[in-house]
């Protein structure tokens, strides 16, 4: 992605930004005037409840939707209709459950954007290995169904596919939201390792305050479309800007003490 300087002195522009960003589903308000910047190479934890506009602001820096009013910037640039297509060759994007083609192998899914881009078979295939190693999926696993893999396996190919391109960034959407706690546990450390590993901007939705901790520095908290606190664990925590805030951390369900 190419940075955009707006003089000898200035910064770096932003990976991703919205300025003054709302956003309408009928009567539903799923944005209302919010505006965010996410810094290159960071990674950024979208929390909240259903319904309060985390998806929604992946949707609208990805293109899949488009603001009613208000812009959105990648690399300081507005993002317009016909620069989507580049866009999303350069962000690799993973939904809950994977959203995998279940007619095509684990492989044939991996191939399918790189093909379109002309990649060899060859090409193909090395970096399928090579991330294969990364997110630890077994051997064998590449020529498999979806319906023949394991929720974590599905999850990790979905994770590869999002990788596919070596993104600039990465934009998950409650990506280990459907899996059962102990795979979700190993997955959440393995997802931190790449994170950190890979350098790359991420954004991560999920409802989950401690596996938002886990992953980022930075929280943001939405509820109904607005910000009600931007800041880190620690601020939420002691520092709650809003009754909306405390209700929702204590909400998060802990395990009892041991009995005395």
């Amino acid at each position: 992605m190419e940075m955009v300087l707006s003089g000898a002195d200035a910064a770096p522009a932003a990976a991703f930004a919205l300025e003054h960003v709302s956003k309408r589903y009928g009567s539903v308000v799923a944005l209302d005037d919010i505006s965010l910047s996410m810094a290159k190479g960071s990674t950024t934890a979208l929390i909240g409840s259903s319904g309060s506009g985390k998806s929604t602001v992946l949707r609208l820096l990805l293109g899949l939707d488009w603001p009613d009013q208000g812009v959105i910037k990648a690399e300081g640039r507005a993002l317009e209709r016909p620069h989507v297509l580049a866009l999303r060759q350069r962000v690799g994007y993973v939904i809950q459950e994977g959203g995998l083609f279940p007619h095509l192998t684990a492989l044939g899914n991996l191939a399918l954007q790189p093909r379109y881009l002309g990649w060899s078979a060859a090409r193909i295939h090395e970096r399928a290995e090579a991330l294969a190693e990364l997110t630890h999926l077994p051997p064998g696993v590449l020529e498999r169904y979806p319906a023949e893999l394991s929720g974590g396996q599905r999850q990790r190919v979905a994770l590869m596919r999002g990788l596919m391109l070596n993104p600039d960034a990465l934009l998950l959407d409650e990506p280990l939201g459907a899996l059962d706690p102990i795979v979700r546990h190993e997955l959440q450390d393995q997802l931190k390792l790449i994170f950190d590993q890979l350098g790359k901007t991420v954004i991560v939705v999920t409802h989950d305050l401690a596996e938002a901790a886990w992953f980022a520095e930075r929280l943001i908290l939405l509820r109904e479309g607005k910000v009600m606190q931007d800041g880190r664990i620690d601020d939420l925590r002691d520092r709650p800007a809003d009754p909306f805030v405390r209700r929702f951390v204590a909400s998060q369900r802990r395990l009892p003490e041991p009995a005395a």
